[in-house]
């Protein structure tokens, strides 16, 4: 069997081309696949398809690929900490579909499941459904809304093997497990990287048929985006 193993998170990231979908697992700046992302602003591919929850902040996350104005559009559901993407979307230079959260997830989830659509009655009747497909079921409007697969899938695990199974931590639970199903090419990084066996098979998120490509990463950030303290 071909190692799935890479070196850095460079040489994971090969294939990438311009105008790809990719899809982001991570919450805020919790769980984000941030090596990827900067291996992205590298190697300069533009007019991409963002899948992700946020968009970071101006600095960091996915932030930094508004900066260099290499995404085309964003599919997000919040946006609220990134005053340039404001920017961009209020200028016309970023197309910007935006999502409710667990209708984003589930759209992740479905495309990596295989199922093209889904109906939900979150977003009825609001500017949401503006031209999608609706539909009454006992009585209750329904949403048609079409599963999510992108070219690249990029997530962020605590530990993984060298086949690709991986266990996430807390909060980036959040949207990792889901995003690692929607990629045609998984990549994920891990802050831990182990032999084969040595993870509890019961403590597995995301089992490793569905990651193409891990690697280890050094040095991560753990950025808080809005730090609320106290005093006593």
């Amino acid at each position: 069997m071909k190692s799935k193993v890479y070196s850095n998170a460079r040489t994971a990231c090969e294939g990438v081309h311009d105008g790809m979908t990719l899809v982001f697992g991570g919450f805020g700046l919790c769980g984000i696949p941030e090596h990827c992302i900067e291996a992205l602003r590298e190697m300069r591919v533009v007019n991409l398809v963002c899948v992700s929850n946020n968009a970071g902040v101006d600095d960091g996350g996915l932030g930094i690929l508004l900066q260099s104005r290499q995404i085309k559009k964003m599919i997000s559901s919040y946006v609220g900490e990134n005053a340039l993407f404001e920017k961009l979307f209020l200028s016309g230079e970023l197309e910007v579909e935006f999502c409710p959260q667990g209708t984003l997830a589930e759209r992740m989830r479905a495309g990596g499941a295989g199922i093209p659509a889904f109906f939900t009655p979150t977003g009825a009747g609001t500017l949401i459904a503006e031209g999608k497909e609706t539909r009454q079921f006992n009585g209750r409007e329904y949403v048609l809304e079409r599963g999510i697969v992108g070219d690249f899938a990029f997530v962020k695990a605590w530990k993984g093997d060298r086949f690709g199974n991986l266990i996430y931590r807390k909060t980036a639970r959040n949207f990792n497990p889901m995003a690692a199903t929607a990629g045609k090419v998984t990549v994920a990084e891990v802050e831990q990287l182990v032999e084969i066996g040595e993870l509890d098979p019961d403590q597995i998120h995301t089992p490793g048929v569905f990651v193409q490509r891990i690697f280890q990463g050094h040095n991560y950030q753990k950025r808080i985006e809005q730090r609320t303290t106290r005093n006593g």
